[in-house]
C-alpha cells in the first residue's frame, strides 16, 4: 500500500517525453517551463531558440500535446492508486502494474476490477451465496461433483429454484471475473485490432434505392488498413441510417481465453469454467472491445482528417496576396445583380454599386459604364469575381468590356467565395459595415480575399472555408483546437501591419486575444495611428507581459525605429544598434545593406541569452527586412469556352487550380463551377500513397477530363499522362458494386497461429 505520511514528488514528464519525441530533455524542460510560464508557441519557436535548441512549432506543439496526455495519465493513475488503497486491496503487484501503464485504456482495464458497479448478473448472484460455488468453479480441483455441490445452494427464499440457476449464477460471477482480468481483455483487443475486419452492408430499407453510400453497399476491410476518410464515410453512412456495420474477428478466442484463465481438462469443473468462458466473450468482453476500437478508430480517423483539414487550411492562409492595391469585388448574381465594392489600397470600402447581365441589351450597356466608372473613378488595379453562380459570365464581361475600354492592365481574376456569405452574416462584418446589404458585404470580403487571404479568412469560422475533409464528423474541440494553432501559425509567421490590421487578425497575434484586438482597434481609431511598437504599451490591458509576445510579429510601416517594421523583436534593438556601432554605420543605412551585413562577425554577439540562432536570425532578416514570406502573386488562367460542366468533354486538356486535398484525392476548380476530383491513383505518374506528397491547395495543375457525369455532377480527372478515357455519363451509375468490393476486398484467411497469450496463466 502506499505511504500517505510521504507524498509523491511532483511528477515530472521530462524524460519520457524526451525518450518518446526523441528531443533533448534539455529542450524539452525548456518548453515546458515556458509554456507554464504563459508563452505562446509563436513566440518560443521565433524568439526562444537558444532555450530551447532551436526546436520549431510541430516539435513544440508535440511536447504540449503529450505532456498534457501524461500529466492526465499521472493524475488518473493516482487518483486509482487512491481508490483501491482506500478499498483496502492495493496490493505491490497491482501498484506496480499501474505505475507501469502506458495508455489510459491499459489503466482502466486494471481499475475494471475495483470499480462500483450497477447491480449486473454476477453482483445478483453473489447476493444470493453463489460465490463458494463460483469459486469451486474458478479453481477448477480434480474431485467434487458441480450438480451434487450445487444442492447446498439451492434456496427458494433468495430465488435459486434448483441446480441450473446455482450453477448458472456461479457462472456468471466466473464470467464477469474473466472480463475483468486486464490482460484477456488486452490480448482480445491486440487480436481484433491486428486482425479484426470491418464489415458493410446496406440497411434493409434502402436495399433497392441509390445511394450516395452505393460503394460500400458489401464492404469488408482489414480493421488495420482502413483509412480514415474510409471510415468516417461509412460511419456516416451508418450514423444517415443507410449502412450496417460490424467488427468481426475470423477466428475464436475462446480456447486461448480458456487457457489463460486455468480451464483444466481433467476436472469436473472445467465445463462450467469453459461455459462461463464462452459466455464472457460473447456477452462481455467482445462487446466492451468493439465498442473500444469503434472509439480508437474514431480518434485516429479524426486525426488524420483534422491533419488534412489544418495542412489544406495553411496552405490557403499563405496564399499568395496580390498586394496593397485597389481591387474590385464582385459578388456575381443573376435575380438581384452583380454586387459591386471597390475597396483601397487598405482595404477600406471606396464606393458600392450593383449592375445586370441578364436583363436585355440595355441592361448590359449601363453594366458596362458602371464597371469602366468604377474602375477609372479609383484607379483600379485588378477586378476580384467570386466563383458562385454566374461567376464564369460575370468574369467574362469584366475582361472583354475593360479591353474593349482600353483597360487592359486591369487584370481580371476569380475567387473562391466559399465562406463569404458566412461573413456576410456574421457580428464582424455587422460591426465593420452596420449599414450594408449582405451582399455588398460579401463583395467587399472577395476584393479583401484577393489583396490578402490571410487577413480576410481570418474573419470566418476555418470549417465554413470550404478545404476539409468529414469536418462536421470529427471530434468539434479537437478541430477547432488544431485550426486555431493553424491560423495562429500562419498569422505570426507573415507578421501583422499594427495600424491597418483588423480585430480579427491582430486577435490571432501571440499574445493578443480577441478583448485586448478590440482595445487596440478601439485605441488607435480614437488616438490615431501608432507611431512605434513601443506605443502600443499605451493600450489598456496591454502589460510588459503582453508586449513581449506580441511586439516581434507586429508591424510599424515608416515607425519612428527602422526596425519597427522588421521581425527583430525589440529585446533585441540594442543589439542590433551595437552591430551599427561596430561597423561605423547608421542603424537605418544597416537595414537592408547586405554588403555591410556580411562582415558582421555573428560569434562577436554571443551572450549568455543570445546565441547562434538568434544573431543567425537577426542578421537574415536585416538583409530582407519585413519580408513576406509568401510567394508571389499569379492569376489562373482557365480556358474561354469552358464556362459550365456541359461545356466539358472527355480528353480536354485543362489548367486548374487545387481547391481542397483529401487523403483519396485532390478537387481542382477548372472554372465551370464545379470542382472535379483527380483520385491519388490519377495524380502522378508514379506510385504515391498521399496526395499531399504532389498536391497543395493553390497549385496549378494541368488536368485530363476523363469521365463527366451530368446526372450527379461529378467531374472525374486526371493529372497522368497516359489514361484511357471513359464516355460522358447522363444518368446516375446502377452497376452493382459487389463484385468490384469482393475483387478488392477479399475475405481474409489468416489463421491465428501464433498465441501470444499463451503463457498467461490463472493467478
Amino acid at each position: 500500500m502506499t505511504d500517505e505520511s510521504n507524498p509523491e514528488p511532483t511528477f515530472d514528464p521530462t524524460p519520457l517525453l524526451a525518450k518518446e519525441l526523441g528531443i533533448p530533455a534539455r529542450g524539452v524542460a525548456s518548453v515546458s517551463e515556458l509554456l507554464q510560464g504563459g508563452a505562446t508557441v509563436p513566440f518560443i519557436a521565433r524568439y526562444r531558440k537558444e532555450a530551447t535548441g532551436g526546436l520549431d512549432e510541430v516539435q513544440i506543439r508535440a511536447i504540449e500535446e503529450r505532456r498534457a496526455y501524461l500529466v492526465e495519465l499521472h493524475d488518473r493513475r493516482q487518483s486509482i492508486l487512491s481508490e483501491i488503497n482506500k478499498q483496502g486491496k492495493l496490493t505491490p503487484e497491482l501498484s506496480r502494474k499501474i505505475m507501469a501503464c502506458q495508455t489510459k485504456a491499459e489503466l482502466e482495464d486494471l481499475y475494471l476490477p475495483f470499480k462500483p458497479k450497477r447491480r449486473t448478473r454476477a453482483l445478483i448472484a453473489l447476493e444470493k451465496g453463489l460465490g463458494p460455488l463460483a469459486e469451486r468453479i474458478w479453481a477448477q480441483p480434480l474431485e467434487g461433483n458441480p450438480r451434487s455441490e450445487a444442492e447446498k445452494f439451492v434456496d427458494l427464499e433468495k430465488g435459486v429454484a434448483d441446480l441450473d440457476t446455482a450453477l448458472a449464477g456461479a457462472r456468471d460471477i466466473c464470467a464477469e471475473r474473466v472480463s475483468e482480468n486486464a490482460d484477456v481483455r488486452k490480448f482480445v483487443r491486440e487480436a481484433f485490432s491486428a486482425r479484426g475486419v470491418i464489415r458493410v452492408h446496406k440497411a434493409k430499407e434502402h436495399l433497392e434505392a441509390v445511394t450516395k453510400f452505393d460503394a460500400y453497399a458489401s464492404f469488408e476491410e482489414p480493421l488495420a488498413k482502413i483509412p480514415s476518410h474510409r471510415f468516417l464515410a461509412i460511419r456516416r453512412g451508418e450514423k444517415e441510417g443507410f449502412l450496417k456495420v460490424e467488427l468481426e474477428l475470423p477466428e475464436n478466442l475462446v480456447p486461448n481465453v480458456g487457457r489463460a484463465v486455468g480451464v483444466n481438462g481433467s476436472s469436473p469443473w472445467s465445463r462450467e469454467l469453459t461455459a462461463a468462458v464462452e459466455d464472457s466473450y460473447e456477452r462481455l468482453i467482445v462487446p466492451g472491445v468493439r465498442i473500444d476500437l469503434r472509439v480508437e478508430l474514431k480518434l485516429n480517423s479524426d486525426r488524420g482528417a483534422i491533419q488534412v483539414f489544418a495542412q489544406n487550411l495553411q496552405e490557403l492562409l499563405l496564399a499568395a496576396p496580390y498586394g496593397s492595391r485597389p481591387v474590385l469585388g464582385i459578388d456575381p448574381g443573376q435575380r438581384t445583380g452583380c454586387k459591386c465594392a471597390v475597396v483601397a489600397e487598405t482595404g477600406a470600402l471606396l464606393e458600392h454599386d450593383v449592375f445586370n447581365l441578364v436583363q436585355g441589351d440595355s441592361a448590359v450597356a449601363r453594366a458596362k459604364i458602371t464597371l469602366t466608372k468604377l474602375v477609372r473613378q479609383h484607379q483600379v488595379a485588378a477586378v476580384a469575381v467570386g466563383n458562385g453562380t454566374h461567376g464564369r459570365e460575370t468574369e467574362t464581361f469584366a475582361r472583354e468590356t475593360l479591353a474593349d475600354e482600353g483597360l487592359k492592365d486591369v487584370i481580371v481574376v476569380a475567387v473562391s467565395e466559399a465562406g463569404a456569405s458566412v461573413y456576410s452574416a456574421s457580428d464582424t462584418a455587422r460591426e465593420e459595415f452596420p449599414d450594408l446589404d449582405l451582399t455588398v458585404r460579401g463583395a467587399v470580403s472577395i476584393a479583401r480575399r484577393l489583396q490578402d487571404p490571410l487577413a480576410e479568412l481570418v474573419k470566418i469560422d476555418p470549417k465554413s472555408i470550404g478545404v476539409g475533409q468529414y469536418q462536421h464528423d470529427v471530434h468539434q474541440p479537437f478541430l477547432v483546437k488544431k485550426l486555431d494553432e493553424v491560423i495562429e501559425s500562419c498569422v505570426n509567421q507573415v507578421g501583422v501591419e499594427l495600424n491597418t490590421a483588423s480585430a480579427p487578425l491582430l486577435s490571432r497575434v501571440a499574445g493578443v486575444g480577441p478583448t485586448l484586438a478590440k482595445r487596440i482597434v478601439e485605441h488607435r481609431s480614437r488616438r490615431g495611428t501608432f507611431s512605434s511598437r513601443k506605443a502600443l504599451l499605451e493600450v489598456a490591458g496591454l502589460g510588459p507581459r503582453t508586449f513581449e509576445q506580441a511586439a516581434g510579429f507586429l508591424r510599424v510601416r515608416g515607425g519612428e525605429h527602422p526596425l519597427d517594421s522588421s521581425a527583430v523583436h525589440p529585446e533585441r534593438y540594442p543589439l542590433v544598434e551595437k552591430m551599427a556601432v561596430d561597423l561605423g554605420v547608421s542603424m537605418a543605412s544597416l537595414i537592408g545593406n547586405a554588403e555591410a551585413i556580411a562582415r558582421i562577425d555573428p560569434a562577436r554577439y554571443f551572450s549568455s541569452d543570445v546565441g547562434e540562432f538568434t544573431v543567425n536570425d537577426i542578421l537574415a532578416e536585416l538583409k530582407k527586412p519585413g519580408r513576406d514570406p509568401r510567394s508571389s502573386f499569379e492569376p489562373p488562367r482557365f480556358r474561354d469556352d469552358v464556362r459550365s460542366i456541359e461545356d466539358l468533354r472527355p480528353g480536354m486538356t485543362l489548367e486548374g487550380i487545387v481547391t481542397n486535398v483529401t487523403a483519396f484525392g485532390a478537387f481542382v476548380d477548372i472554372g465551370v463551377h464545379q470542382d472535379g476530383l483527380v483520385h491519388v491513383s490519377k495524380l502522378s505518374d508514379r506510385f504515391i500513397r498521399d496526395p499531399s506528397e504532389v498536391a497543395h491547395v493553390g497549385d496549378r495543375l494541368q488536368v485530363r477530363v476523363m469521365e463527366v457525369d451530368l446526372a450527379r455532377k461529378r467531374i472525374s480527372l486526371s493529372a497522368r499522362k497516359d489514361d484511357e478515357i471513359k464516355p460522358t455519363k447522363r444518368e446516375p451509375a446502377q452497376a452493382s458494386r459487389d463484385q468490384r468490393t469482393k475483387q478488392n476486398n477479399p475475405r481474409p484467411e489468416q489463421k491465428f497461429t501464433n498465441n501470444p497469450f499463451s503463457a498467461l496463466r490463472r493467478k
